[in-house]
């Protein structure tokens, strides 16, 4: 229950979720307290549980579970459940699971498609790959860290930019961040990177930014527990990473009125508005807009402005009780459900999807020649994970 966005999401939703009377809330996790997680209240029951004893849930009387980690024999097991309607909220995006196991994706996908609740955040795959691929989901908005109301946004004056989350993670892709700075620093030589991860495992990062001399213009924090005062003094904030599901990092720095570039993520429901999306996975890239915004102080403000505005929507008070209506309607039947699967869904035209879906077949083209023949129609009717 600490360090990633699923912890911290989770804490969110039992947090807000006991205001409300009517529930009785157990915790399952598969690791017991430890130090500096995020807080829950203390009188909530926990329990943990691994592949041996996970049918130890039934021994409680749960009406829903909602079930989280990334694990295909637990999938298979609690898809067996029949006195428990088990809800699996998916926290990441197939990208995810395409790029990091080919093997797992095909198999985790399959079992997916037997489940009747899934929630996801991404709204292309809810509304457009998710029902080719035969798959029954729901559309559900992230929690967000901050409340809009309470935030004072960056002037955006200094020439500092961030990046922000777990630096040893091979899909955050810190280093195409600390690659861009060799370009940046050529025009702007007192920009400075400030990256906050905490400090393990970082040793390729440290020798890369000693590598191209960057010393005197990377700094990193470390894990800070209230990061507001660097959001206050950044220009910019870089996110590479090669696949989100919602990006609550990516949530923060908009609620800030820190404009981002992202590379090649365009398919997240906070892709757009005071955000550049590249689609290449070049330092280079990365570089020149980061110079644009830096050095072009009215477009810079405008990014900013439309970033902060973007966010507005987000409330974490009017998601709960959007949360209260899905838990109500998956607990009084099948009717219920469908109403409120159809009160969710978002009208955007098939047009826009498949940009999306092109732009993602060119990147994975790209970035792995594995898929240099995946069509449009394959990836669309599942057939790639065939072959």
């Amino acid at each position: 229950m600490k360090n990633g966005g699923r912890a911290r999401v989770t804490s969110l939703l039992i947090n807000e979720l006991y205001k409300i009377k009517i529930f009785k809330i157990y915790l399952y996790t598969q690791k017991y307290k430890e130090n500096n997680e995020y807080q829950i209240p203390k009188n909530i029951k926990r329990l943990v549980i691994n592949n041996n004893n996970i049918t130890k849930i039934l021994k409680k009387r749960i009406n829903i579970l909602f079930f989280q980690l990334v694990s295909l024999k637990k999938t298979k097991i609690l898809n067996s459940f029949k006195n428990i309607k088990v809800i699996y909220f998916i926290h990441y995006s197939a990208f995810h699971f395409i790029y990091s196991n080919y093997t797992f994706f095909k198999s985790f996908y399959q079992e997916l498609n037997k489940y009747y609740y899934i929630i996801s955040l991404i709204p292309f795959e809810n509304e457009y790959l998710f029902p080719k691929w035969r798959i029954n989901s729901i559309l559900m908005n992230n929690f967000i860290t901050y409340n809009y109301n309470f935030t004072i946004p960056s002037n955006l004056s200094s020439k500092t930019i961030l990046m922000i989350g777990r630096g040893n993670d091979k899909a955050k892709r810190f280093e195409k961040g600390i690659q861009s700075m060799e370009y940046i620093i050529q025009v702007i030589n007192d920009c400075r990177l400030n990256i906050i991860s905490r400090l393990y495992a970082l040793n390729n990062l440290v020798n890369l930014i000693y590598n191209l001399n960057l010393e005197n213009n990377i700094n990193f924090e470390g894990f800070i527990e209230n990061p507001e005062k660097l959001f206050n003094v950044a220009c910019l904030h870089l996110f590479p990473t090669i696949t989100e599901s919602f990006g609550l990092v990516l949530s923060e720095t908009k609620i800030y009125g820190i404009p981002n570039i992202l590379m090649g993520i365009d398919y997240i429901s906070i892709a757009y508005n005071g955000t550049i999306i590249i689609y290449d996975d070049t330092p280079e890239s990365l570089a020149k807009e980061a110079i644009k915004i830096i050095l072009k102080n009215k477009y810079r403000e405008k990014l900013g402005k439309e970033s902060r505005k973007n966010m507005i929507k987000f409330n974490n008070q009017l998601l709960i009780i959007n949360w209260v209506k899905l838990i109500l309607s998956v607990y009084n039947g099948d009717f219920y459900y469908k109403e409120f699967q159809k009160r969710n869904k978002k009208k955007i035209s098939e047009k826009k999807w498949l940009l999306i879906l092109n732009n993602q077949i060119k990147l994975l083209k790209m970035r792995d020649k594995t898929f240099i023949n995946i069509t449009l129609n394959s990836f669309e009717n599942f057939v790639f994970r065939k072959n």
